[in-house]
């Protein structure tokens, strides 16, 4: 497939040379392989950082920089797979996109209560919004996920997602 790509792009001087574009040098130009290893070097990454973080459960300043580094880079590291632009557009795809935006929110906020106020009571709050908001935007990618979490939430205790 990606010897398809190449030959249908040869008499197409029109590509673009960004970033995010999937023709480019640079990062998008990994052979398959290297992005399967990209992939799992980031996603044990982030996992790491968030086991680790939790060594550091008892200060939450220390602990939440740690697990949310470990969120990005673990929810970035399917950018390696299908890329970047591709990787983002799914996010901002309709179905997700108040998922998205709500865990991006999350992160901000963790990163700014962690870092830059440095309340422990917020920065946990924070951090427990973020992981919600993380669950939520994965259930955004399995089918009918979210509807049948919002039943059961309806049916446990009487409120809806």
């Amino acid at each position: 497939m990606w010897k398809l790509n190449e030959s249908m792009l040869e008499g197409n001087e029109e590509r673009g040379d960004g970033f995010l574009d999937d023709e480019s040098d640079g990062f998008c130009s990994l052979s398959p392989m290297q992005r399967v290893y990209g992939f799992a070097a980031s996603l044990v990454a982030g996992l790491v950082c968030m086991i680790l973080s939790l060594i550091v459960f008892a200060k939450p300043i220390k602990f939440a920089a740690l697990f949310t580094f470990g969120n990005v880079l673990a929810v970035g590291s399917t950018a390696f797979l299908i890329g970047p632009r591709q990787q983002i557009g799914m996010m901002f795809d309709s179905v997700r996109v108040y998922a998205t935006s709500i865990y991006l929110g999350c992160v901000v906020i963790a990163l700014i209560c962690a870092l830059w106020i440095h309340n422990k009571i917020l920065t946990i709050l924070a951090i427990i919004c973020e992981f919600c908001a993380l669950i939520w935007y994965s259930l955004s990618y399995i089918p009918f996920a979210r509807r049948m979490v919002s039943g059961l939430m309806v049916r446990l205790w009487d409120t809806e997602l």
